[in-house]
């Protein structure tokens, strides 16, 4: 017997829903437009490279503004440094080349991940979290793949744009999870 979200989840439910599509969209174009900016650290690729991180601080507001209701939002403060933290940390490593943004990237992704894993965790009881839990596991094992690729002889950006579509691809399973759990307590709340 499926078990229906509580109805103080349903309230941030289309929020949180918009919100994931949301990042689903930025993740899908952000992939595709860093593949197309070549292997190299041109101007192009070193704004992506900031913009991921500065994107994922604005969802991360977005986020917890929406979930104040429902519940704590320390672990998307801790994003939201983090993130922060990041996307500076990107900015000052594409001056050095490929090889250290990946290592501040891995350890972003790393750092994130845990965080991601823990949110996602806290929300089981909402609905719709199995894929950023998943999400958030395998954030963690590529950023250290990310950081031994940093000391490949020629270590490429591309791995990143895979990351990202595939972190997008969660958030869109989850947004379309998060709808049916919202409906099916929807309906349990009418009744």
């Amino acid at each position: 017997m499926a078990s229906a979200a509580p109805v103080a989840h349903i309230g941030a439910a289309p929020a949180m829903r918009r919100l994931y599509f949301t990042r689903f969209a930025f993740a899908a174009a952000w992939a595709a437009l860093l593949l197309a900016s070549g292997s190299g650290l041109g101007l192009g690729a070193k704004l992506l490279l900031i913009v991921y991180p500065a994107f994922d601080v604005a969802a991360a507001v977005v986020d917890a503004r929406s979930a104040r209701a429902t519940g704590p939002v320390k672990g998307l403060y801790a994003n939201m440094a983090v993130s922060a933290l990041a996307a500076v940390g990107v900015a000052v490593a594409s001056t050095s080349g490929v090889a250290d943004v990946l290592r501040v990237w891995g350890a972003w992704a790393v750092v994130s991940g845990l965080v991601q894993l823990i949110v996602g965790v806290a929300r089981r009881p909402m609905g719709g979290q199995w894929a950023m839990i998943l999400s958030g596991a395998i954030s963690v094992l590529a950023g250290g793949s990310f950081i031994r690729g940093a000391s490949q002889t020629d270590p490429s950006l591309t791995a990143l744009a895979g990351y990202a579509a595939l972190g997008g691809i969660f958030f869109l399973v989850s947004a379309i999870r998060l709808s049916r759990t919202a409906s099916a307590g929807a309906d349990t709340s009418e009744a």
